[in-house]
């Protein structure tokens, strides 16, 4: 099952955009089914980082809305596509004004 990009998701997000609340909900629980039986026993996440909440996405989640300091690892890939597109409003100069961390400046994987 794809998780990223699922076009049953994707369809249940148009259905809700068009005002059609149920087909969406409908759509939307027969994804959260699907992922249910699929990864029952799997492994979903995508971090690639050595982590004691890998695949705990409640705590994951609930630690990073506590400190407030950055984002899961697991949805920076989704909001860096969502900066990339208002970035191309300035030709992406906003590059020029960025010194990344030392942390992400490793190659870690």
């Amino acid at each position: 099952m794809k998780i990223e990009g699922n076009q049953k998701e994707i369809d249940a997000m148009e259905q809700f955009h068009r005002g059609n609340r149920q087909q969406g909900l409908q759509l939307q629980e027969e994804f959260a089914a699907a992922f249910r039986e699929e990864y029952q026993n799997k492994d979903h996440c995508p971090c690639k980082k050595a982590c004691r909440y890998h695949g705990n996405c409640k705590e994951c989640v609930a630690i990073h809305r506590a400190h407030q300091e950055h984002v899961p690892n697991c949805m920076r890939p989704i909001i860096n596509k969502k900066l990339k597109l208002l970035s191309e409003l300035t030709e992406h100069t906003i590059a020029n004004e960025i010194k990344p961390p030392h942390e992400i400046l490793r190659k870690e994987f």
